[in-house]
């Protein structure tokens, strides 16, 4: 934690004992200054200067993420080189935005850590490489922390820091064709730069990040050299200077791996479309048409914080970004109409750090996984689909029970509604006018495609200007709400249809990155660019075009304006993107460390002895570890530490435990606990950032946040063990069976743990709740125990049970033998049937042959690419264990006992509720 944030806690927790209602606006906007773009701005010529290189960042990757560098043949970088300019952008900014912290505590790690570092450089210097240069470095580095670091100027100590670290990542750019021919024989240059890059690096995290990314990837630094030291459950040989240096710094294994790739290709523009759109005014429409739509419900205002905050999580990927963005607005109003301090700060924070996990703009760690699992990004939407809307429905329901208890009104109402029956139909029409429209566009980009071939991207561009200028045309009719000072009396909710039409055509850039995500299935990174583009688009012609249709204002003001939002949006992209640069650069370190060091094989070793060989027992400890990391991490470095640790070994464990648990499953286990670290208390920063706005208690309102997000705390448990909730071999119809179930599911299990369902839960019903809950969500845990899935069948009868199941089906089969370092494994994996008409036929077909010997079936030969060679099954195997699936009733059926439960305490609960007289609250 930066001291910043620390400052910023001490702050927090003084105004909430001295009764403040919390933090200035300007105090609140330093906040995320120094959280997520740099507490620094200098003025005149330095902060000019700034600017433009934030500029010349963004303009940078909107180049490269192009067509235009292949078309006209220039400029036109792979991807080691792309890496080296990013992080060279980021290292430079992270010097001259963040200032080093002055705390003891952090002065004494500045000081420790280059100093540590350099005698480990020192000590693994052999093979000749001559050493009396090493302590430069690390001195000059010392020097220039206890220098100071002011806030409103950048020292000369500080300049040479952002230039030399700059020049240190060009280094792989500048000097790429003479790296690529001495790979694994580094140079005594090669040394000198990455000792100076690797020392710059971990500085620039501990003054972006905070500490704790410094301290583990300081560590792991340590444990490749000193491997030999370790206790012998992880011990290694230990790595040279010269083998550290080639892999962490000189090839793209390390600080330039996939984490750094990603960031360089996805991610930044991802950011850099939230930051356009926000700067066009989407932020406050999102804003406002949540609360001109939900406003009026009991507890209005908090569930319009959910939904707008749902809707922003387009805009930022930032927790704290999120809070002080929408909960400057919400949150007093939520204490207008009756919630606590804590309770509002903690609605804004269980909903703004769900943003990250909303599709179709995920957070950069969903980029990442595209890489780590190898899938593309459209499938990571649709496999975390169903989690992350649940979870928000659920949250809303958590407002609402939340109201209920208090007997709490809503805000009035800015018009009377219509009766229902016209509203029905209205609503009916409006859909049956959306779904032909989505028709008469999905097929008629079919047809234009073809028709107009080369053309064809020129002809849609021109079809999207014409509905964008036909949308600011409806929007100039209106007058666009603005966020009034929430502090201040509310007679009436903006009136929804005005607030709708006032800003559609904000949706048109976010219509198009879903077309190309998840129709044109185009890459992420060449989806945000043409997102983007027409931002880009849009910020440069909506005042000028609004002018003219309200004729009224100045044309060169407008455009005057355009221009110079657009410069604001590019410059806050790149400083939004400084500390995630940061995070994917030195999360490499520890990347690079796991697979230059083989700690992961034991790391296995030591989860397995610690959880018993337990899976369940496995993914707590996974959960804990991502909480804890993530109390100093942010979300995408913890969980690309989280994954390269434990991810090979909750699937190798699941395996041997007879679980087969999908990659992609694993991987947004970790993604959500690292998101939960955000609000778990004592450090959650966004439950600080919530009780600066509020007033309240920071800690008290994190308890609450992470109460109300114990919904995205159960997900991914039950994710791993039902994998139909990430629609993983799912159709269409059982998808959205699985949806409704699922969030019906989800809304009684926020019911147990709010204690309250119709009226007040006693402790039967609160347990009642969770076993409906669990068996919605799980029906085959108690189906399987009535009826066994699969039959045990002898190994020796393997080309038996082939024969009589159907072709396409799995056997599951457990199996022993050595792995590719000759140490005994034992797991479970599926195999598909092929075709044939034997057993012995379908097996090979499968790829598999085998020999008898005596009782133990031992697999003589796996075919090369065959669906047995995929499932990880290898020659010289012993198949200890054969399942053969039989049939088994619908686990469905499960349902049936529970919802008549489920009746029933509806039945107790509407007695209980008509006896006792609810609270009322004053509406404000």
């Amino acid at each position: 934690m930066s001291d910043d944030d620390k400052q910023f806690q001490a702050s927090a927790v003084e105004n909430e004992a001295s009764g403040k209602g919390g933090l200035s606006q300007a105090e609140l906007d330093e906040l995320v200054a120094s959280t997520d773009t740099g507490g620094r701005s200098p003025v005149g010529p330095v902060g000019t200067f700034m600017l433009l290189v934030a500029l010349a960042w963004s303009l940078f990757q909107l180049w490269i993420a192009s067509p235009i560098p292949f078309i006209v043949g220039w400029g036109v970088f792979n991807d080691t080189e792309a890496r080296s300019i990013h992080l060279a952008f980021a290292l430079f900014l992270a010097f001259a935005a963040y200032p080093a912290a002055r705390t003891p505590p952090q002065m004494a790690l500045a000081l420790i850590v280059p100093a540590l570092l350099t005698c480990l450089f020192m000590y693994g210097a052999k093979e000749g490489v001559p050493i009396w240069w090493i302590p430069i470095p690390g001195v000059a580095m010392i020097a220039a922390i206890l220098l100071g670091s002011p806030k409103d100027r950048i020292p000369v100590w500080e300049w040479a820091l952002a230039i030399i670290g700059a020049a240190s990542a060009l280094y792989l750019y500048v000097f790429y064709d003479g790296i690529s021919q001495r790979v694994g024989a580094p140079i005594l240059q090669d040394y000198v730069v990455a000792v100076i890059g690797l020392l710059i690096l971990l500085e620039a995290t501990r003054r972006a990040l905070g500490p704790a990314l410094m301290i583990v990837a300081t560590v792991f630094l340590a444990y490749t050299f000193l491997g030999q030291w370790m206790p012998s459950i992880i011990a290694h040989k230990g790595n040279n200077l010269s083998e550290v240096v080639n892999h962490q710094w000189i090839t793209t294994e390390g600080v330039f791996g996939i984490a750094l790739g990603v960031s360089t290709s996805f991610v930044f523009l991802f950011v850099l479309f939230g930051s356009l759109l926000d700067k066009a005014g989407a932020g406050n429409y999102f804003i406002q048409v949540a609360f001109s739509l939900m406003g009026h419900m009991r507890g209005g205002p908090a569930k319009a914080a959910v939904v707008s905050s749902a809707m922003t999580g387009l805009i930022s990927g930032s927790s704290i970004a999120n809070v002080v963005t929408t909960g400057t607005f919400t949150i007093p109003l939520m204490k207008k109409v009756g919630f606590s301090s804590e309770k509002a700060g903690a609605v804004e924070v269980a909903s703004s750090v769900n943003g990250q996990i909303m599709p179709p703009v995920m957070g950069a760690a969903a980029f990442l996984m595209v890489e780590y699992v190898g899938i593309p990004y459209f499938d990571v939407v649709k496999h975390a689909f169903v989690p992350a809307v649940i979870s928000y429905i659920a949250l809303v329901y958590i407002v609402h029970l939340e109201a209920s208890k208090a007997g709490m009104e809503g805000l009035p109402r800015a018009y009377e509604p219509k009766p229902w029956v016209p509203w029905l139909m209205s609503l009916a029409f409006t859909i049956a006018v959306i779904c032909a429209l989505s028709f008469a566009v999905y097929y008629g980009m079919g047809w234009i495609r073809p028709a107009f071939g080369a053309a064809a991207g020129y002809v849609v561009f021109a079809f999207l200007t014409a509905v964008y200028i036909g949308l600011l045309y409806i929007a100039s009719k209106e007058t666009p709400p603005v966020m009034s000072d929430p502090n201040e009396p509310v007679t009436s909710l903006p009136l929804p249809g005005p607030t709708i039409r006032s800003g559609l055509h904000f949706l048109l850039p976010v219509v198009v990155l879903v077309w190309a995500l998840m129709v044109d299935r185009l890459s992420p990174g060449l989806s945000a660019f043409w997102a983007a583009c027409f931002m880009i688009f849009i910020l440069l012609t909506q005042r000028p075009i609004l002018a003219i249709m309200r004729g009224a204002g100045d044309m060169a003001a407008a455009t005057r304006a355009g221009v110079i939002d657009l410069l604001e949006g590019l410059v806050a992209g790149a400083r939004n993107m400084i500390g995630i640069g940061i995070a994917t650069a030195t999360a490499g370190i520890i990347v690079g460390a796991v697979s230059q060091t083989g700690v992961g094989s034991a790391l296995a070793d030591v989860v397995e002895v610690l959880s018993g060989g337990n899976i369940l027992a496995i993914l707590f400890l996974t959960a804990i570890l991502s909480l804890i990391l993530g109390m100093g991490l942010p979300t995408t470095a913890n969980y690309i530490v989280v994954s390269a640790l434990l991810a090979p070994v909750i699937v190798t464990l699941g395996q041997q435990n007879g679980l087969i648990v999908p990659l992609i499953a694993v991987h947004l286990f970790v993604f959500y606990f690292g998101i939960m670290a955000d609000v778990t208390p004592p450090v959650g920063l966004a439950s600080f950032a919530a009780a600066a706005v509020s007033g309240g208690d920071p800690i008290k309102t994190g308890v609450v946040a992470f109460f109300y997000s114990l919904r995205t705390a159960a997900l991914p448990f039950l994710f791993i063990f039902n994998t139909d909730l990430l629609l993983i071999d799912v159709g269409w119809v059982q998808g959205i069976f699985v949806f409704v179930v699922s969030t019906v599911a989800m809304l009684l299990f926020a019911a147990a743990t709010q204690g309250w369902f119709l009226t007040r839960n006693n402790i039967i019903e609160t347990v009642a709740l969770l076993l409906i809950a669990f068996t919605l969500f799980r029906p085959g845990f108690w189906m399987d125990m009535v009826a066994p899935p699969f039959e045990d069948v002898p190994p020796t009868e393997i080309a038996q049970a082939a024969e009589e199941v159907d072709v396409g089906s799995d056997l599951r089969l457990q199996v022993s033998g050595l792995n590719a370092i000759g140490e005994p494994v034992s797991f479970t994996a599926l195999l598909p049937v092929g075709e044939g008409e034997t057993g012995e036929e379908r097996l090979l077909s499968s790829g598999i042959e085998y020999i008898n010997n005596g009782d133990s079936v031992v697999i003589d030969n796996v075919t090369f690419g065959s669906p047995a060679a995929e499932a990880g099954f290898d020659w010289d195997q012993t198949v200890d264990r054969v399942l053969r699936p039989v049939a088994q009733p619908p686990k469905e059926l499960m349902y049936i006992p529970a919802l008549i439960l489920l009746a029933l305490i509806v039945m107790w609960q509407r007695s209980r509720a008509r006896k006792t007289p609810r609270p009322k609250t004053a509406t404000a």
